[in-house]
């Protein structure tokens, strides 16, 4: 029985890698638009101007405060009450993309608030202006700190992506509980699933591991 169950999932193995091919799509996209999000608020919020700085805070807090599940509901459920119409695949990769951008933000800013306050103070004295300070002296040092979080934040952000499944996008989520309709074995369905999951998450996994030892080895010959 397994073996006809393994001969039938082998056949749908197509189906799986459009839904792969979905879900490393939304997730692309997602990630190049939250990691430039996150960077402009991250950067923003060093900006002495109250206001601004509030209704950063508090979209930082409302994301990360509320399921993602929740906020993909709003933009596909609630915007087009609001006479905001997109379809299934635009609201999961904005929704994605203010999600991931609200994490970015926080490890960018950590990674900015790691410059000793002298080095930024000293830029200033000599004469750069704030783009300068940002650009030569607070970004190429804080890059060290931000990139280990910020690769591990991709990985989440694609194991985040399996939600996009809930609106109707044909992921590889979504493929395994129609597999599994099919094919009553939900074990070897949805390790399968595992399995794409992982083969999309191990690289970055690595790179992340790499950042982290790269930068342990830098702090030990300092």
């Amino acid at each position: 029985m397994l073996g006809y169950y393994f001969n039938n999932l082998l056949g749908t193995l197509p189906f799986f890698m459009k839904g792969l091919w979905m879900t490393i799509m939304v997730s692309g996209i997602s990630l190049v638009a939250g990691s430039i999000l996150g960077f402009v608020v991250g950067i923003t919020r060093s900006s002495r101007i109250p206001v601004l700085r509030y209704v950063l805070a508090a979209y930082i807090d409302f994301m990360r405060g509320t399921p993602f599940l929740v906020q993909i509901f709003i933009v596909f459920f609630i915007f087009p009450e609001w006479g905001i119409q997109m379809d299934a695949f635009t609201a999961a990769v904005l929704s994605l993309s203010v999600y991931a951008g609200a994490y970015v933000s926080e490890i960018v800013s950590g990674g900015m608030d790691s410059i000793p306050p002298g080095q930024i103070e000293a830029a200033a004295s000599s004469g750069l202006s704030w783009f300068q300070r940002l650009r030569y002296v607070i970004m190429p040092q804080a890059m060290r700190p931000i990139l280990p979080p910020l690769v591990g934040q991709y990985v989440l952000l694609i194991k985040d992506s399996s939600v996009i499944s809930v609106i109707g996008l044909t992921d590889v989520t979504r493929v395994g509980w129609l597999t599994v309709q099919r094919i009553p074995e939900g074990l070897m369905v949805f390790g399968l699933v595992g399995i794409l999951y992982f083969l999309i998450c191990y690289p970055l996994i690595r790179l992340s591991n790499w950042f982290e030892n790269r930068l342990t080895i830098q702090e030990f010959k300092i």
